[in-house]
């Protein structure tokens, strides 16, 4: 048996709020590429759970990436600046995870978390409008 489409969005909006607590837990810990690598991870989350209640998916993170700015940014249906921050964390979880010697510090880290909870709330609305 297979799961509706709907049950999964709500999985991967359940999975981009428990990214963000996460994200939270290692701001307060001082743990900043940790932080970076959730943060990203709550954005991903919520842009699947859109695209997937779209009918769209990929299997690859660059793949959603780019769905997402073809058919929700090109469009304006996402503001380009609200839409920075999912590309700017992309490429900072890239550089945190996969370049040696790459630490990011608290004054680069701590306004993303406000920028991702944002970027969130108004992906998670369009969900639920469309629902």
């Amino acid at each position: 048996m297979t799961k509706k489409p709907d049950s999964l969005v709500l999985h991967r909006m359940a999975r981009s709020t428990e990214s963000m607590d996460d994200a939270r837990i290692l701001a307060d810990a001082k743990r900043w590429n940790a932080c970076i690598n959730r943060l990203y991870y709550a954005c991903f989350y919520m842009v699947s759970a859109l695209l997937i209640h779209d009918g769209l998916s990929s299997s690859k993170h660059t793949g959603v990436r780019s769905l997402f700015n073809m058919r929700y940014v090109k469009s304006k249906h996402i503001p380009k600046e609200l839409a920075r921050t999912y590309n700017d964390l992309f490429e900072r979880r890239q550089e945190s995870d996969y370049i040696d010697y790459v630490t990011f510090q608290e004054p680069q880290v701590l306004p993303l978390i406000s920028r991702a909870d944002q970027f969130i709330r108004h992906i998670s609305s369009l969900i639920e409008n469309k629902m």
